[in-house]
């Protein structure tokens, strides 16, 4: 819980990015966490919490103290004969807790498996992939309010969840620290392989009747053929949000893209896929020596060994400009930009 300074954050981003913080710290309770805060260097400074660093971008060194939630634990809250209420720390691997429901039965988050970062992230960002998102099983979650210390609970309907934001990444951002996570799961689960690849990849498997286990390993090939290894090649997965537009532009786009990739968003929109969008832009590989776009995905930004954050970052803006430019369609960051 000592805090260090100084830091180098190059072990603390999924990018990779060799940014510095004045001073990190790591918490794995809430008493640890009220400590720190009570701190007069950490509170008289800027605090940024921080949990993966799978979803964050360093575009210069942080000037305040970073804190790493490392709240453990996962917990059989309460059942009924139809499912389980199950709390995680926030803390927990993302990946790890989905495994860790997967194993026991309980479906729900299987869609999910191995997207990076920790449980504390999946409602701040509303993670989401295959059809499935994390308001889907959420109940609720614990968090602490920096200003005073005290605990607070927010149901569901508190969050306000949409496509990859909350109310932690609007009015809420920077004012709580997620404590704990509590889902909702079923013990007889209707399992969803109809989003993108998942049947096939079940097809292929040989699968014919397929358990919580063998969709989450079709996920897990799926993403492992598609997605870097953060471990490998520096990146934070998808980096732009697939856009919602207008019907209307929809139809100008086909008229010279008639193949373009888009999927019904209410009675007068549609949502197009950022990557086909990157790709039909003809940046799907492109590069720029240390970093560039990813050659099997093109929403992802890669680091390829020795990139800064705003060299990544511009080369963000260049992915936006250029699919403006072609299409009129504005992209918006998924990552998170510090």
């Amino acid at each position: 819980m000592a805090l260090e300074h100084n830091m180098d954050l190059t072990r603390f981003n999924t990018f990779g990015i060799a940014a510095k913080a004045h001073s990190l710290a790591r918490f794995g309770s809430v008493d640890e966490l009220r400590t720190l805060l009570a701190l007069p260097e950490v509170i008289s400074k800027p605090q940024l919490i921080l949990g993966g660093g799978s979803n964050i971008l360093f575009t210069q060194d942080f000037q305040g103290t970073i804190l790493v939630n490392e709240i453990p634990g996962v917990a059989l809250v309460k059942e009924d004969a139809e499912h389980v209420w199950v709390k995680a720390g926030a803390g927990v691997g993302w990946h790890a807790f989905v495994l860790y429901c997967v194993d026991r039965g309980w479906g729900g988050v299987e869609n999910l498996s191995l997207i990076p970062g920790k449980v504390g992230a999946a409602p701040m960002q509303n993670i989401g992939a295959y059809g499935v998102e994390t308001k889907d099983s959420f109940v609720s979650l614990e968090a602490l309010r920096i200003a005073d210390g005290e605990l607070v609970v927010f149901k569901k309907e508190e969050c306000g969840f949409g496509y990859r934001e909350s109310y932690f990444k609007r009015e809420g951002k920077g004012r709580f620290v997620i404590l704990t996570v509590t889902f909702k799961l079923s013990k007889h689960p209707v399992l969803n392989t109809s989003y993108g690849n998942i049947q096939q990849e079940l097809d292929r498997m040989g699968i014919k009747t397929p358990t919580l286990r063998d969709v989450s390993d079709a996920v897990i090939a799926i993403r492992r053929s598609k997605l870097p290894d953060p471990a490998v090649l520096g990146n934070a997965g998808s980096f732009f949000k697939n856009p919602v537009v207008p019907n209307a532009l929809l139809e100008r786009i086909k008229e010279r893209d008639a193949d373009v990739v888009a999927y019904p968003a209410g009675p007068t929109h549609s949502k197009l896929a950022a990557g086909w969008l990157i790709e039909r832009a003809g940046l799907k590989g492109y590069r720029e020596g240390t970093h560039g776009v990813h050659d099997g995905q093109a929403l992802v930004l890669v680091n390829h060994g020795g990139a800064t954050g705003k060299a990544i970052y511009a080369l963000s803006e260049h992915v936006l400009q250029t699919v403006k430019n072609r299409f009129g369609v504005e992209l918006e960051r998924e990552v998170n930009i510090l």
